[in-house]
């Protein structure tokens, strides 16, 4: 199953222009890979460096793009309903809100650090809400929510342990699996917490809440996107919210907007999460937009390197979800796949992926008669446990060929 990561925020903090932004890109792909997509589900993109240059080839990309030696590779990402206190309790959309977090392997929180609208998403004076509290909120909404689920017939579950002998750890995945909380995700968290897992019975409500902060803490890692960077006094608070310990990324969802609408209309050269951009038709322009442009260079590309939007998909999926880059081929001397395609694809898979589950990514006729697989640079032989690297080129030898 692709890796999808959630766009979560109260109201007015730009959340839906940080969605529209990063599922904006002027960019030809081939055929998406993912068969199905729901309506509040976007395909965004991740760059990387693409290996064709380190091979001086020209590639012909097929499920992702490259441009000027810049692999853009679809991601799935969803557009979660504006966040109010109490959505754990169903209040606002939090019904909607908590069912879109479960489809979530990791969350992009988009945070007004401008501090320019309250808890409640209402509009107030800039740096008159504190955004440090909107990160406390979402882990409140998001332990509250788990809690609940862990506590639903809680006594049977203790019975089940403690009488019958049952393992806690099995039936914590089976309360928990449809929140996207894995066998390793207890394992780690039972280890960080310390708590009696053969005496249940012992635990308070303390305890259980310890255990889900944890528990969320490892299936739904956070992301923090500090947006509206351009309204002051959003560079002090950064400062503030980058000692929370989260990624934290300085962003401005309007500029990037704008950059890549520009670029769809063919007005400006820009690639997403470039730190600058080309003015290309300047007939087309207005005297307007040439000022927002200039402002836009000015006062976030400069000063901040990037918009921020491409930054944070890129650690949402690279960092946070640690996922990794690898090409198919069929010849790892041509770099080609069997319709003579240079390096056609390329494939986000998580960090421990091996060669054989990666056969199983690509089709699973490869996997089942799976015999061994070939790295394009050291043209080593590699079985079925070898695990992956970033950037490996992989050719893969089944008794079962792909058509």
């Amino acid at each position: 199953m692709p890796r999808v990561v959630g766009i979560v925020g109260k109201p007015n903090v730009g959340k839906s222009t940080f969605f529209s932004a990063a599922t904006l890109a002027n960019v030809a792909i081939a055929n998406y890979p993912f068969t199905t997509i729901k309506p509040n589900i976007g395909v965004g993109y991740v760059r990387t460096s693409c290996v064709c240059r380190e091979f001086n080839v020209k590639d012909s990309p097929g499920n992702s793009t490259c441009v000027d030696g810049t692999r853009l590779i679809p991601v799935q990402l969803v557009d979660c309903a504006g966040l109010v206190p109490g959505a754990w309790e169903g209040r606002g959309l939090g019904n909607q809100f908590l069912d879109e977090i479960r489809q979530a392997d990791a969350l992009i929180h988009i945070v007004d650090v401008s501090g320019s609208t309250d808890s409640e998403g209402r509009p107030c004076d800039p740096g008159s809400h504190n955004p440090q509290e909107d990160l406390q909120f979402l882990e409140h909404e998001l332990d509250m929510w788990m809690l609940q689920i862990l506590k639903k017939d809680w006594d049977k579950t203790v019975r089940r342990v403690e009488g019958a002998k049952e393992e806690l750890s099995s039936l914590l995945e089976e309360k928990l699996s449809g929140v996207g909380v894995l066998r390793d995700h207890i394992l780690h968290a039972r280890h960080n917490v310390g708590l009696n897992f053969e005496r249940p019975t012992t635990w308070t409500n303390s305890d259980m809440l310890k255990l889900i902060s944890e528990l969320r803490k490892l299936s739904k890692p956070i992301l923090i996107a500090a947006n509206k960077m351009d309204v002051p006094p959003a560079t002090q608070n950064l400062k503030e919210l980058k000692g929370r310990g989260y990624p934290t990324v300085p962003c401005c969802a309007e500029a990037e907007l704008a950059l890549r609408r520009a670029s769809e209309k063919g007005i400006i050269s820009y690639i997403p999460g470039d730190g600058d951009f080309k003015i290309i038709q300047e007939s087309k322009l207005t005297q307007g937009q040439k000022d927002a442009l200039k402002l836009i260079k000015e006062e976030i590309l400069k000063p901040l390197g990037s918009t921020g939007v491409q930054e944070a998909l890129n650690l949402a999926f690279f960092k946070l979800l640690k996922m990794i880059t690898v090409y198919p081929v069929e010849d790892p001397e041509k770099l080609t796949d069997h319709k003579g395609r240079i390096l056609p694809d390329a494939y986000l898979v998580p960090e421990g992926t091996t060669a054989k589950q990666f056969a199983g990514i690509i089709h699973s006729d490869l996997a089942s008669g799976f015999l061994y697989a070939t790295e394009a640079r050291t043209k080593m032989r590699m079985g079925e446990d070898h695990l992956l690297k970033d950037r490996d080129i992989i050719s893969i030898v089944s008794a079962k060929r792909h058509a």
